[in-house]
């Protein structure tokens, strides 16, 4: 590998840009320069995001996937010094069955979206490299007016059964993986099982990675944020394509 990542000041002329995410030595097009590490949350466990339903209010560090799946980097914060047990930071094991009280859908669906309390993963946590060397995905910023970005992210699936390589991966996953939906049965609500696995009915981890799209070489990593337009966007973010901003969201 021909390059090394460093976390350090930001050269985005703006007063919220803080730290960015540095590349030193060069990086072809297409390479994988850093993985976003973090909790890895499914739609059905939205509600134990910390801070919902306005989980961006404190914290920056929240990222999509197309598919639905959020990506919570704050706990992993700037790694740490050792390979050592992780569990998100100590994230109540989530409810399978929740009880309507028989007052109608409305009240069902204000319990629906009240936040659960996630302080522990439900018992989930691995052994994971700390100390990973491009695990600072989370720190690249959006780049400033008249500036292009120079990575793109892009989902990757990580298959669970590489037992050898599961302590680089610097995720992990809330409620061990677990895909569900929402069912009502008469006055109860349940969820409908399913565990995370693709077509070839092999474990995977769900995550992003930045890619370059260009040739990079002993520079800022810009990537382009892409927020939505239907908001009001912080002061300091300029749209790179307004139009492929509005694609995104439509």
């Amino acid at each position: 590998m021909g390059y090394t990542l460093e976390v350090k000041p930001s050269q985005i002329p703006h007063e919220d840009a803080g730290q960015g995410l540095f590349i030193h030595g060069e990086a072809d097009v297409g390479t994988v320069l850093a993985f976003y590490p973090g909790v890895i949350y499914s739609p059905a466990y939205y509600r134990y995001i910390p801070g919902y339903p306005r989980v961006d209010a404190q914290n920056s560090y929240l990222i999509t996937r197309y598919d639905g799946t959020v990506i919570n980097a704050q706990p992993w914060g700037a790694g740490g010094e050792s390979r050592e047990i992780w569990d998100g930071s100590s994230l109540p094991e989530p409810k399978h069955i929740m009880q309507a009280d028989g007052k109608g859908s409305e009240r069902i669906w204000k319990m629906l979206s009240k936040p659960l309390d996630g302080t522990r993963l439900g018992g989930n946590h691995e052994v994971l490299e700390r100390r990973n060397p491009l695990a600072f995905a989370h720190f690249a910023n959006h780049p400033a007016r008249d500036m292009v970005p120079n990575v793109m992210v892009c989902p990757y699936d990580f298959p669970l059964p590489e037992k050898h390589m599961r302590a680089y991966i610097p995720n992990i996953s809330f409620g061990n993986g677990e895909e569900a939906n929402m069912r009502r049965f008469g006055t109860f609500w349940f969820k409908s099982w399913k565990s995370g696995k693709n077509g070839l009915d092999v474990p995977v981890l769900k995550t992003l990675v930045l890619v370059a799209t260009r040739a990079i070489s002993n520079e800022e990593i810009l990537l382009n944020y892409r927020l939505s337009n239907s908001k009001q966007r912080p002061p300091w973010y300029t749209p790179v394509d307004e139009e492929e901003d509005r694609r995104r969201w439509s």
